[in-house]
């Protein structure tokens, strides 16, 4: 930890918005205690080394279980997007066949009841001739 005879503090600017300073910190003493070698490993006995490829073995068996778990749940996930893509789209054709269904009908409605008006209006005019024509006699 830097003690406040370590740090040294230079003034650089002074403005209307503010101040600016540059910290300096001395360079840590050489008796600092940093490890000068690696430490020193324990001698290992013939059993743990043969323990290790069986370790090493387990870990892979169970990595590679892990990835099998994996690609099942991605191949499960993928078939029901396209479960679920072939179910919107046929809502989406039955919706378009209704109404396309229900403007047909809609239309035969209206070219009926354009059709009764243009007979009763056929009716009118044959009746407003028909009076005219007896009103001149």
């Amino acid at each position: 930890m830097a003690t406040p005879e370590d740090i040294k503090v230079k003034e650089l600017d002074k403005t209307a918005s503010g101040q600016a300073f540059e910290v300096i910190l001395a360079s840590p003493a050489p008796d600092a205690n940093l490890p000068l070698s690696p430490p020193k490993s324990k001698e290992m006995s013939l059993e743990e080394i043969q323990k290790k490829p069986d370790a090493a073995a387990e870990v892979l068996k169970n990595l590679a279980e892990k990835r099998e778990h994996e690609r099942e749940v991605l191949q499960k996930a993928m078939e029901e997007n396209n479960n679920f893509s072939k179910m919107a789209e046929e809502k989406l054709n039955q919706k378009m066949e209704a109404n396309k269904e229900n403007r047909t009908a809609l239309m035969a409605a209206m070219n009926e009841k354009f059709k009764e008006k243009d007979k009763k209006l056929e009716e009118v005019r044959k009746n407003k001739e028909t009076k005219e024509g007896t009103s001149e006699d």
